[in-house]
């Protein structure tokens, strides 16, 4: 554990909440069991209706801060705002319902101190429901070469594991009005050409996957199709723009067939890979805490 707090860099970890429910108990809690201590937990509640800011209210750590106005604006925005209230050298994501493993923040940290080169550096991530049943890996590319080679199809780097330069989230604001559900695929595509991404081997994060919804998916790929149509556009890259149409068709496709009964799986092939056994026990430690 790094426990000398004055050689290390803050870490400022951004959580938006909107009606976070029990997991937000357990997402906050795994920040606090961080093997890394130098951080301050940026709480920002959305208008919560179902007792979560009366959670958050209840917190005595100092190193938590909770923002508050009883207004629902929607993730973007939060997100814009907890960046702007900030004080670390790193910014970490964090969302309400996931889980983070004790080494994230320590490991990402000495990541990103000896690469001074890059902006942003995400972590493996192993997908779970809500009984606790493990689905696989979220897709992956360590580099920034790998990550972005077909930039129309999308940018591997799980959302809620970002940590980066604190410098790299001022400058580079989410989009307002907001991308829908492809908020971060958005900022990554308009980023990519002038920064530098990278993705940790190490699986240091615990994603809670909620059920195949197709008109929540729908949103999704109509909103990441038109801001790619957008960008490729602009930057004259038209030969993306039939990729990216090609892509999403597919996806749609897919998409409709696994409305079907018993054909979901297919919605959720791209995190079939296997899951190390000492990650599956590393999960249900942390779930078991929950209960």
């Amino acid at each position: 554990m790094i426990e000398n707090s004055k050689i290390t860099p803050l870490v400022s970890v951004i959580l938006p909440a909107y009606n976070g429910g029990k997991e937000l108990s357990l997402a906050i809690q795994s920040i606090e069991q961080q093997t890394y201590q130098n951080w301050e937990l940026i709480l920002m509640d959305d208008g919560s209706t179902d007792g979560s800011l009366e959670l958050m209210e209840s917190l005595t750590d100092p190193r938590i801060k909770l923002f508050s106005d009883g207004v629902n604006k929607g993730l973007s925005q939060r997100l814009n705002e907890a960046v702007s209230k900030t004080k670390g050298q790193y910014i970490a994501r964090m969302d309400a319902d996931d889980i983070a493993f004790p080494k994230r923040l320590e490991t990402q940290v000495n990541f990103l101190e000896k690469n001074k080169d890059i902006d942003l550096v995400g972590c493996r991530a192993v997908a779970f429901r809500e009984n606790g049943k493990i689905i696989g890996l979220l897709p992956f590319a360590s580099d920034h070469i790998s990550m972005t080679a077909q930039v129309w199809r999308n940018i591997p780097l799980p959302h809620p594991t970002w940590m980066g330069k604190a410098s790299w989230f001022k400058e580079n604001p989410y989009a307002d009005p907001e991308v829908r559900r492809s908020e971060d695929q958005e900022l990554l595509l308009r980023t990519h050409s002038f920064s530098r991404f990278a993705c940790l081997p190490d699986v240091l994060f615990g994603y809670r996957q909620g059920p195949f919804n197709f008109r929540l998916t729908m949103i999704a790929r109509k909103a990441l199709y038109i801001e790619q149509v957008r960008y490729f556009k602009k930057q004259k890259e038209w030969k993306n723009i039939f990729n990216a149409s090609i892509v999403s068709t597919i996806k749609i496709i897919v998409d409709c067939i696994a409305t079907i009964p018993g054909c979901q799986a297919l919605f959720f092939q791209r995190m079939s890979e296997d899951v190390p056994e000492k990650v599956k026990q590393e999960l249900n430690q942390a779930l078991d805490k929950s209960e």
